[in-house]
């Protein structure tokens, strides 16, 4: 990584090293708000600082990678996880750079020269020249340096294609998720399938961070999330919604419309239908992936008792109530420990 690749992720947050990590939530929670592209429609330069700080946020929040981000500054992510050692190495081979000044060097490449007494690390007298690389295969490192060390594509500063990944999260309405759509992402337009549901990931190929050297990108993985709806909600792969009824159609039967993403629809309501009963409509509910085939809609029933009744119906009630033989309770006479 060259010298003017580096991020200092404290300045980007206006902080230093000594804040601590309440401090670098406040900050970055402030930051997110004022830089959030919704807040500032269009505006490049805010959307550039937003991706910044939340990589920074990303960074400095996690205390591992913040440990290796102070050790090793624009080295950090080249250098293995086993706490300043060699990545796989073991213990008796292990280095320990904690009091290691890496910021002598000009690029990682300086740093392994150096390391293996190679020509153009500082100090020697080709120093500043760059050599003349050809691809060497794994046998052409030193023992002790290929299993579980970098290899030699990481030596020349070039990415594997999971390393140009990006991840986004992008937000749905049951519409648009339903029917598919194309979206803005960045600055381009991603195609999204109808069907698609919340947690689902939509791979845009080409679309992640380009490497500089081999010119390779890598993909852009779109995290799906679906708004509520009002009256549609998710009951594994099928859609269902709730429809109230009136005491006097669930008693009598009745027919009655029920509205679908397809339009409304008449449904029969089978006389003495217990609330919370579900109906089922097949074929109306969501979308099956790559497929021509929808999944089914259920409607549950609710029986609603009306709060406000006029005269006549409140005497109607009271005949009926005078008059009836159903006692829905009489298994409760039954009931003891």
């Amino acid at each position: 990584m060259a010298t003017t690749d580096f991020k200092d992720y404290y300045s980007i947050l206006g902080l230093t090293k000594s804040a601590s990590a309440e401090e670098i939530k406040k900050v970055y929670r402030k930051l997110a708000r004022k830089y959030h592209p919704d807040m500032n429609p269009g505006d490049r330069k805010a959307e550039a600082r937003f991706k910044e700080v939340n990589e920074a946020y990303e960074v400095l929040s996690d205390p591992e990678k913040r440990k290796k981000y102070d050790q090793f500054g624009r080295y950090w992510k080249q250098v293995g996880s086993s706490g300043g050692g060699w990545p796989g190495g073991s213990r008796s081979s292990t280095m320990d750079f904690s009091e290691f000044d890496f910021n002598q060097y000009a690029s990682f490449e300086d740093f392994i020269n150096s390391l293996l007494g190679r020509s153009g690390s500082p100090g020697s007298s080709n120093s500043g020249k760059r050599q003349n690389k050809t691809n060497k295969t794994s046998t052409d490192w030193p023992s002790g340096f290929n299993n579980g060390f970098y290899g030699p594509s990481s030596f020349d500063g070039r990415k594997s294609t999971t390393a140009l990944n990006l991840e986004a999260n992008i937000t749905l309405t049951l519409a648009e998720a339903f029917r598919g759509t194309q979206k803005r992402v960045g600055s381009g337009e991603v195609s999204i399938p109808p069907g698609v549901k919340s947690g689902n990931q939509i791979r845009v190929k080409g679309r992640g961070q380009l490497d500089p050297h081999t010119q390779q990108r890598g993909d852009l993985y779109l995290k799906v999330e679906i708004q509520p709806h009002s009256f549609y909600q998710f009951d594994g792969d099928n859609l269902i919604c709730e429809v109230p009824i009136t005491p006097d159609e669930a008693v009598l039967g009745a027919c009655i419309e029920v509205p679908t993403p397809d339009g409304i629809v008449n449904i029969n309501i089978p006389a003495g239908i217990r609330s919370g009963q579900s109906l089922r409509l097949r074929g109306k509910g969501w979308p099956k992936p790559k497929s021509e085939e929808r999944t089914d809609q259920l409607v549950r029933i609710i029986i609603t008792a009306p709060k406000n009744i006029n005269s006549l119906e409140k005497e109607y009630y009271q005949k009926i109530k005078a008059n009836r033989t159903f006692d829905p309770r009489s298994y409760l006479k039954n009931i003891s420990l």
